[in-house]
């Protein structure tokens, strides 16, 4: 039996393919976001615009993330990915021309900004989706393809792209944006060349597009356990945004951190992520994937603790490379599950409700935490945040225990081979009892 799941768990050629691809664009990526405020700098030094700015990167998944769920549902994933990088590269090569010929200002790069993050929503959507078609539905295969892609994605978005993305613009402000431009071109013509998907034998769906949506949140609403794997990163997001919005202030007042010290500081983060993505199979495959996330609730919540009452700077770097890994192992094991027991019709819906769910909670924490360390100091942020996560991962050991993602792996098992029921939307009322 441990031969034939590690046979299953091999990765196929084809998702080496993925693998280059999503390295690449998250290069770009890192290098773009790494340019853009020094681009807006030769602009304006308004903060409130960089206030929008940043802003315009949330808002496409708060206003289109479920109708491009559903809109993945209904399309071919595999394009809705291709032409997504190529809508993305050609606004980043009309930034580009911009720049040139000095025709930019602040409105039009909001506006892209915006259209970019459309392009990142239906991209991210259709890829969640994609992969499990690809793989399969293996719970084991999509862990460690989903350890791979935040791999990549935490060294070249974290550590490669940020200072190439710098040193490009000190060579010319048009280079990032160019560099960026070609690495979505690289991404399309990549994901071009994948397998094509089997055509499903079902009509496509007549439907409002929004009543489609809400069918997606209706399914994660009345699923337990999708509904524990998508409140577990909500209220992560909560607690870490509501410690990141005073995180500066806390290292410069309270650690006594220069701006170098700063960014070596939030470097330990990274490198925590990185190597966080590389342990959480192993976590999963000793304690149960389950009990690989009741560990990383607690490990959470003790590393923002330690954060928050430590007066060293290498104590807290240290608490905050042990957050980054927990971070990112849940962040690899919790989707890994939603892939492999989600119906493929639905796969597109469930997973952006998910991620809507996960990043609402973020501006909320982010407010409460600047609010809190008002009126009661820079570290209650912190101690407030390890509570809501003691809290979470007693939510964690109950909703999404190893004997409910068991029970969910069998029975969407048997609806897929057709011995169980003949809808996807069956699931939601077995599951409820479970």
């Amino acid at each position: 039996m441990t031969g034939k799941r590690t046979d299953r768990a091999r990765l196929p050629g084809s998702f080496h393919r993925i693998w280059a691809a999503s390295a690449v664009s998250s290069l770009g990526d890192g290098v773009y976001y790494s340019a853009l405020p020094l681009l807006a700098l030769t602009l304006t030094h308004d903060s409130t615009v960089f206030g929008m700015m940043e802003a315009v990167t949330l808002l496409p998944w708060l206003l289109f993330g479920l109708i491009g769920g559903a809109l993945v549902d209904r399309w071919d994933r595999r394009r809705t990915m291709v032409v997504a990088d190529l809508c993305r590269c050609a606004l980043l090569v009309a930034v580009t021309t911009a720049v040139a010929d000095g025709l930019l200002n602040i409105a039009v790069l909001i506006v892209i900004g915006f259209l970019l993050g459309i392009g990142g929503v239906l991209f991210d959507t259709a890829s969640m989706a994609y992969l499990p078609e690809l793989l399969d539905r293996d719970q084991q295969a999509l862990q460690r393809a989903n350890s791979r892609l935040q791999g990549a994605e935490r060294a070249m978005d974290g550590f490669v792209g940020p200072p190439t993305g710098s040193l490009l613009f000190s060579l010319s402000r048009t280079l990032p944006f160019v560099a960026d431009a070609v690495s979505f071109l690289f991404s399309s013509l990549v994901i071009r060349t994948l397998p094509v998907p089997p055509k499903k034998a079902a009509a496509k769906s007549k439907a409002p597009i929004l009543r489609e949506a809400r069918i997606g949140i209706s399914y994660l609403l009345h699923h337990r356990l999708l509904l524990g794997l998508s409140l577990r990163p909500a209220v992560g997001n909560f607690a870490f945004c509501g410690t990141g919005a005073v995180l500066a202030l806390y290292a410069h007042d309270t650690l006594h951190l220069g701006a170098a010290g700063y960014g070596a500081f939030l470097t330990t983060e990274a490198i925590g992520g990185l190597g966080g993505t590389f342990v959480a199979g192993w976590l999963g495959a000793r304690l149960g994937t389950g009990g690989a996330l009741t560990l990383t609730a607690i490990v959470e919540a003790v590393a923002l603790l330690g954060v928050g009452v430590s007066a060293n700077a290498y104590v807290a770097g240290a608490g905050l490379a042990v957050l980054g890994a927990a971070m990112a192992a849940t962040m690899t094991l919790g989707p890994s599950v939603r892939q492999a027991i989600v119906p493929d019709e639905l796969m597109g819906r469930v997973g952006a409700a998910a991620r809507l769910t996960a990043m609402s909670a973020g501006p909320v924490g982010a407010l409460f935490g600047g609010w809190l360390a008002h009126v009661a100091g820079l570290r209650a942020p912190f101690l407030a945040g390890a509570g809501v996560l003691v809290l979470m991962a007693g939510l964690a050991a109950r909703l999404t225990s190893n004997r409910r993602i068991d029970a969910a792996l069998a029975e969407a098992a048997r609806v897929r081979e057709g011995t169980g029921a003949g809808s996807g939307l069956a699931g939601v009322a077995t599951e409820a009892s479970v």
